[in-house]
């Protein structure tokens, strides 16, 4: 059955454009000399599942909405008292890391390439401030970017993804949610949205029952889909 063409592309941050680990990591590793890159591992491990459990309380209802900037240093808190760190500047510079995370090699030629022929969103459970110093830092550009902050709620919330459709003043299928995130995607499919799945070593990968409408292996063959994709129309 043909699918409604696609006007505009809605994409994750963290994870899908940079590599959020890598920026955690660096983070942690300047909290002291002493910890090698097995415990760098651990501390890392601890900050991931503070996030993501936190972020399941609140979707729960079990505690109320709070910003990345909140939890963020509530698991750089944790982290610093794991690893014993004492200096308040380290311990700082980890609250705020998710302000300094690496792009991928390939995410500032790929937007600006994906720029030219589609209006292009960003749509981050990263909080507002988070996001806007992240995308100064990671040279990423958009027409427009999204903070679930707006939202009261985290991903995949559909009232995230609605922030997209409403801005955009499209219809959901018009729009494609891409990510290195199955869950996202699928979040993103629960609304109606068109699916595009972009491989990076820090996803979460598609399971077997997954049908995204796309899978790339990184933003320049996602263009070169996209495009045959609009001349096959």
């Amino acid at each position: 059955m043909p699918h409604a063409p696609t006007d505009a592309l809605v994409f994750d941050v963290l994870g899908t454009l940079v590599d959020e680990p890598a920026g955690l990591r660096s983070a942690i590793r300047a909290l002291g000399p002493a910890l090698d890159e097995g415990r760098v591992e651990q501390l890392l491990m601890l900050w991931q599942q503070h996030v993501e459990r936190e972020q399941q309380r609140m979707a729960a209802g079990e505690r109320p909405y709070a910003a990345t900037d909140f939890v963020d240093r509530e698991a750089a808190e944790a982290v610093a008292a794991a690893a014993g760190a004492e200096d308040p500047a380290a311990v700082e510079r980890l609250a705020t890391a998710g302000r300094r995370l690496p792009p991928w090699p390939d995410s500032v030629s790929g937007l600006a390439l994906l720029a030219e022929r589609f209006p292009l969103l960003g749509l981050s459970n990263a909080s507002r401030g988070a996001l806007l110093a992240l995308n100064a830092y990671a040279g990423l550009r958009w027409h427009q970017v999204l903070s679930a902050e707006q939202a009261g709620a985290y991903k995949p919330d559909p009232e995230v993804y609605r922030l997209a459709v409403t801005a955009s003043g499209l219809p959901p299928e018009r729009l494609m949610m891409v990510a290195a995130h199955a869950w996202d995607l699928r979040g993103a499919q629960r609304l109606g949205m068109r699916t595009a799945y972009v491989a990076r070593p820090v996803g979460d990968p598609p399971k077997d029952t997954d049908r995204f409408d796309l899978y790339a292996s990184d933003l320049a063959d996602l263009a070169e889909q996209l495009e045959r994709e609009r001349k096959s129309a």
